[in-house]
Order: structure tokens, then C-alpha cells, then sequence
């Protein structure tokens, strides 16, 4: 729980260009021919209709810049401010330094703030937002920006071309269906004490729980992510509603005015709303046009959702990482 902690703003990158699903089936359709497989998975299973990808020339580090700053302007937060920059990126270009230098660099941060990377797969944002509260807690630091950009290109392209291959069977076809739902985007967030921003988002608390018998589950690379996706499905939704029912003791989240997820996909989501009875209507979903933007893809949605919060809307942001993990943390608009 966090005594004194707000969520001052937040804001995202869009990557410019679309690539719908049907372009991909189009690529891969000599692929979906030879395995006897259909045209329109993406559209049908998972719900992805487009994804993004950034422009030539466009990096996935300085649109995690751009929405930095904007989160910045937004919050009425000079950079000179900003105690703490935790990047959240699971992409990154290089194994050091780390991704948050570039950013800390590019959006003028000072010398006195703290930066470095967290990496726990799509939970990394969140991960990062209860760290920066903690720190925000124990009066170390007044103003934190954690931040997130990603670059699925790469993926996308090498895992087109190894499914093209003729040595490609069903199984392995299956098993990278999931890098295909992948989507490039950036989104920023900037926290501050509470007390000093009445208009602020109050960061009440929340539960995290792992499950880390299932690591191999979801094992991913720039070279492609490879997934047993139906015990990969299985084993998250046992942790999720462990968690969620853990979480009782202490939380009442059965009637929340919002609940941002992990955007994944149809299956995932329909998953989650079963096992815990979360009201459909109040779950937007960013993945039909965006598809799964990683770490980034919890606050590119709550950035969309932002402007019809009302103020005393209680909102819970939750998810599921790789791993695996999870995390909800509740927020008071």
C-alpha cells in the first residue's frame, strides 16, 4: 500500500504505420497453404486486426522521449525535478548500457536522477510504477518518470520469414503465433507525492504474485518468441486467480469503474473475465488496432482511457508477464 503517492500524468507514442493482419496473411499465405492452416487466425483467435510500426528511420527510444516529455509537460514537472527515470523497454538494441541513459539523456533529466532499466516481460511497467512509489514513500525522491518504448519490427519480420521456410511444421507454426500479435508503441508516466498534487491519481496499493515453475513457457528474442501457448494460458489464469483471491483479504475490486489489462488478445482477455467475473463493459481493449505493445501496452491504454475518467473513479491496472508474473495495482482518478 502507498501512503502518499499520485499518478500525475501519462502519455504515449503511437508508431505511425499500420500493418493489418491481412497483410500478413498475404505473406505468409504460401506458409498457410502448405500447412493446410486458415487465412484470418490473427483476426479470429486472437482479435488482432492491425499493429503498429514505427516509420523508417524512427526509434523506438526517442518516441519513449517524445512521450516523456508530454507526460512531463502534462504534469507541470520540469526535468531538473525528476529524482528517478525507470525504463521498462524489453526492447533494446544492445546488451549495455542500459535503454534509460538514452532516454535520461534525451529528455534532459539531471545528473542527481537515478536511471536504469527494469526487465520482467510485459509486467515491467507496473513493476516500475510500485518501485517509484515505494521510493516516493520514504521521501527519497519527489518526482519519478517511468517509461517504456518498443520495437516489434524485427521480430516480426525474422519470425515471417523462418514460417516461410519449408521446414516449418504446424507445431512450430503455432508455437510463434504469438510474435505475429506484436505491436510497436511508447508510453511515459510521471508519479509525484500526493500531498503536492491534490488533482493528482492516488496510487493506493495492489498485489503481485509469480509463478516461476512456468518460465519456459514464453521465451522471447529479437530472433522471435516462442510459446506453449495453452499451458502458458493455463498457467496464468491459476496464478491470476490466486492472486485475485488473495488479494480479497485486503482489496475490493469486484466493482471497479475500470480495469486496464495487459493487452494480449480475445482468448486471454475472455480468460481473464471468466475466472474473476469482471464486468466486460468496463475493460476497453487497445489490441484490435494496436495488437500486444509489451510493457507499454497498460499505460498506452490508460493514456486512451485517460480523458473519460471522472474524478473518484477507482481504476485497477492488471496484468500477466511472461515468467511468469503478475501484478494489479488500483488507482483513484
Amino acid at each position: 500500500m502507498y501512503q502518499n503517492v499520485a499518478l500525475l500524468s501519462v502519455a504515449s507514442t503511437i508508431a505511425p504505420r499500420i500493418t493489418t493482419s491481412d497483410e500478413i496473411d498475404h505473406r505468409l499465405a504460401p506458409a498457410l497453404k502448405r500447412l493446410r492452416l486458415p487465412k484470418g487466425l490473427l483476426q479470429r483467435v486472437a482479435g488482432v486486426h492491425e499493429r503498429r510500426n514505427w516509420d523508417e528511420g524512427q526509434k523506438f527510444d526517442d518516441a519513449a522521449v517524445s512521450a516523456g516529455q508530454r507526460a512531463l509537460q502534462a504534469a507541470g514537472i520540469e526535468p531538473g525535478q525528476v529524482g528517478l527515470l525507470i525504463n521498462t523497454s524489453v526492447t533494446r538494441k544492445h546488451l549495455e548500457p542500459s535503454v534509460a541513459v538514452r532516454i535520461h539523456h534525451g529528455l534532459g533529466l539531471p545528473s542527481s536522477a537515478t536511471n536504469f532499466d527494469i526487465a520482467n516481460a510485459c509486467l515491467g511497467f507496473v513493476n516500475g510504477m510500485s518501485l517509484a512509489g515505494q521510493l516516493i514513500d520514504a521521501g527519497q525522491i519527489d518526482y519519478a518518470v517511468v517509461i517504456d518504448g518498443e520495437d516489434a519490427d524485427d521480430i516480426q519480420t525474422n519470425t515471417i520469414e523462418r514460417l516461410s521456410t519449408p521446414e516449418i511444421g504446424r507445431k512450430d507454426f503455432m508455437s510463434e503465433f504469438a510474435s505475429l500479435t506484436l505491436g510497436s508503441g511508447a508510453a511515459a508516466a510521471v508519479l509525484g507525492r500526493a500531498d503536492a498534487h491534490p488533482s493528482g491519481h492516488r496510487m493506493l496499493g495492489g498485489v503481485s504474485r509469480a509463478a516461476t515453475q512456468f518460465n519456459d513457457l514464453c521465451v522471447g528474442s529479437v530472433d522471435g518468441m516462442f510459446t506453449d501457448a495453452k499451458a502458458l494460458l493455463k498457467g496464468g489464469m491459476e496464478l491470476v486467480v490466486s492472486a485475485w483471491t488473495e488479494a480479497k483479504r485486503d482489496w475490493n475490486w469486484s466493482g471497479m469503474n475500470r480495469y486496464i489489462l495487459h493487452q494480449v488478445s480475445d482468448v486471454h482477455t475472455d480468460a481473464i473475465l471468466k475466472a474473476t467475473g469482471i464486468d466486460r463493459s468496463k475493460v476497453p481493449l487497445t489490441y484490435p488496432k494496436f495488437g500486444n505493445v509489451g510493457p507499454a501496452s497498460i499505460p498506452i491504454t490508460l493514456a486512451a482511457e485517460a480523458e473519460t475518467l471522472r474524478p473518484g473513479d477507482r481504476v485497477l491496472l492488471m496484468g500477466v508477464g511472461s515468467g511468469l508474473n503478475t501484478a494489479m495495482m488500483e488507482l483513484v482518478w
